[in-house]
């Protein structure tokens, strides 16, 4: 009797932490929450949020736990995590990644920040219209996690955690491929980058090195050929604005029209004049996101910028503003080219790159 006294007591006291740490599921578990998210998104402007899937906390929660869901691919073995590493700014240091059948895609996995305030539609070549379209995509891709989304419902509705979590984030137990893309979209949405040395600048909180500095000037100053000494590196007319990107596509000079072997964005819309043109990514967080280009065919920030001084190949389809600079180049000297660079990598959002609400919840 005395021993069945102490383990009453034990259990009781175990019972009362159970409930100070608000982990009764009686009151928890089964219940929908519309708590909406509230994020932090500094310096840039208020995005157009979608007006159907507002970002809730249990809807990022659940998104978060779908992006690092191994059960979203045919063996269990690959997650959207797995080629969208949070240390590489959501992207995939590999040129093209792997997927579970051991194939390899055909384009550099692009990073994922700052994605509402994307207009032009998603993927290299636009071809999803919304986030939740683009969610989907990879899951089914023979490429990439190569499986079907029925069985992607069915394992995730006999899975111990997920109905219930469903039900916190949609009102229902029920999972569908629909709520799936929409959580994702949620959690892609919620990842935020807007805390870097030059947003630090530009609060006032924060100074550029001389270097840096210089090399903002070039960024923000547009291309002389007549002036050679008042010339700038015009970075800023496709990398403009908070977001460091234009939502157009365009062909910036990578390719002769005989070298093309992606046709790029000219596969989605069937437009000839679209031939090699992809979307303009953000340069944010441009210094951990290697490779670069949609082919991922530069591995260094200097390649890049090589490109652009003096590697520019002509083609049908080549963007104007940018075949411009071709028979000169941009003039960069070797010093100004580090410069570019030193300013580029201000962009670097360490807070982002570390922030553990969009870190792996199976491995905290």
């Amino acid at each position: 009797m005395r021993r069945f006294k102490t383990m009453l007591i034990i259990f009781v006291f175990v019972g009362v932490l159970s409930c100070d740490k608000g982990d009764d599921p009686k009151t928890t578990t089964l219940e929908y929450d519309d708590t909406p998210l509230e994020l932090n998104i500094g310096n840039l402007p208020e995005p157009a949020w979608p007006e159907d899937n507002k970002l809730t906390v249990a809807g990022v929660e659940l998104g978060t736990l779908l992006f690092y869901e191994t059960l979203l691919s045919k063996d269990g073995s690959q997650s959207c995590g797995s080629c969208h590493e949070q240390a590489d700014g959501f992207s995939d240091s590999d040129k093209f990644s792997e997927g579970v059948e051991g194939e390899f895609g055909k384009r550099q996995a692009m990073p994922i920040f700052n994605m509402a305030w994307h207009d032009n539609q998603f993927f290299w070549d636009g071809r999803a219209n919304l986030l939740r379209h683009q969610a989907l995509k990879p899951i089914q891709d023979p490429l990439e996690m190569n499986e079907t989304l029925e069985n992607v419902v069915e394992k995730l509705s006999n899975s111990p955690i997920y109905p219930d979590r469903f039900m916190r984030a949609f009102g229902s137990i029920e999972v569908t491929d629909v709520k799936i893309s929409l959580a994702l979209e949620q959690f892609m949405m919620s990842i935020i980058s807007a805390d870097s040395k030059y947003d630090k600048f530009l609060a006032g909180t924060e100074q550029l090195s001389d270097s840096e500095e210089r090399g903002r000037l070039l960024y923000e100053t547009e291309y002389n050929p007549f002036f050679p000494s008042q010339s700038g590196a015009d970075c800023a007319h496709c990398h403009g604005g908070s977001n460091f990107e234009n939502d157009e596509y365009m062909n910036n000079g990578l390719d002769t029209d005989a070298d093309m072997v992606d046709i790029g964005r000219e596969d989605v819309t069937g437009l000839p004049e679209d031939r090699a043109k992809f979307k303009v990514p953000s340069l944010r967080n441009i210094e951990v996101t290697a490779p670069y280009m949609h082919d991922g065919r530069f591995t260094t920030l200097e390649d890049v910028v090589n490109h652009y001084n003096e590697g520019i190949n002509e083609s049908s389809s080549v963007d104007p503003a940018i075949l411009t600079t071709k028979q000169t180049g941009l003039m960069l000297t070797n010093e100004d080219k580090v410069d570019l660079i030193n300013f580029l990598k201000t962009l670097t959002d360490q807070q982002f790159l570390s922030n553990q609400s969009h870190s792996n919840p199976f491995t905290q």
